[in-house]
């Protein structure tokens, strides 16, 4: 059985951890097709979006597989891309989502935060747990977590270990939108699907913006917010876009499900 599938449905890629069996924990072999799947989609043009699940409906990734833990420290690469596969990667510029389909914990919970947003189901549940064991966050989480949910929320979960439910990760703005049992996938699908056929330059210049000015002052960041929409003004696509507006053609925003 492969340990991470991968899929291309028009412009949308999807990647499956593929470890039902062990709640789709992540071992060295797994990080390394994960970190392998993540350069696919970083330089293929033709890919727009990614979505990253886990298989079956129990788990979306329950971290590390700590019977394999060394192995994921002492993979080739993996002090560059992380020990979980691709959490220091921080040159995808394309948008990611994370379809949460179940227990979304420890380094499973870093590689979601890794993504843009997560779509989750109702049944998940998210927690720092490897708290209880003295495993640290490597993965991304003691820096992502804080600034999705906030300082507050993000040492809350770190430092208690709790085990949160999706209505309170949705409360903290960890979860942006709750589905029915076995519909993550399909609505992150969705949404990824819209979001490929947006005019693109904008698209990927606003997400760039948004990530390069968490370092910035206000003044830095809107500088830096004006150089990176120099060629989104001049863009045949929004140009199009602007044109299909005169004339009428105004297509409706995505149905949120809150």
């Amino acid at each position: 059985m492969v340990k991470v599938e991968t899929e291309r449905k028009e412009n949308v890629f999807i990647v499956t951890i593929n470890r039902p069996e062990a709640h789709n924990a992540v071992d060295a072999e797994t990080a390394v097709m994960l970190n392998d799947a993540v350069e696919v989609f970083k330089l293929d043009n033709d890919l727009r979006v990614m979505v990253l699940t886990g298989a079956g409906d129990v788990s979306f990734c329950s971290g590390a597989d700590l019977k394999a833990a060394l192995t994921l420290i002492e993979r080739p690469g993996s002090e560059e891309s992380g020990p979980m596969g691709f959490s220091r990667i921080t040159d995808v510029h394309k948008p990611t989502i994370a379809a949460v389909n179940g227990y979304c914990l420890a380094g499973g919970l870093e590689l979601a935060c890794w993504c843009d947003f997560r779509i989750s189901v109702m049944t998940a549940k998210f927690g720092v747990v490897n708290r209880r064991w003295g495993v640290p966050l490597i993965d991304g989480g003691t820096q992502r977590l804080p600034r999705i949910v906030g300082l507050g929320n993000a040492l809350y979960l770190i430092e208690t270990g709790a085990m949160i439910n999706a209505e309170q990760a949705w409360r903290m703005g960890l979860v942006q939108e709750i589905v029915t049992k076995g519909q993550a996938l399909r609505r992150a699908l969705e949404l990824a699907g819209m979001m490929s056929k947006y005019p693109w330059t904008s698209l990927v210049n606003d997400r760039r913006a948004v990530y390069e000015g968490l370092t910035l002052n206000i003044a830095d960041g809107l500088k830096r917010e004006k150089e990176l929409h120099q060629p989104s003004i001049a863009d045949k696509e929004m140009l199009e876009g602007l044109h299909k507006f005169i004339e009428g053609q105004r297509s409706s925003p995505p149905a949120t499900l809150q």
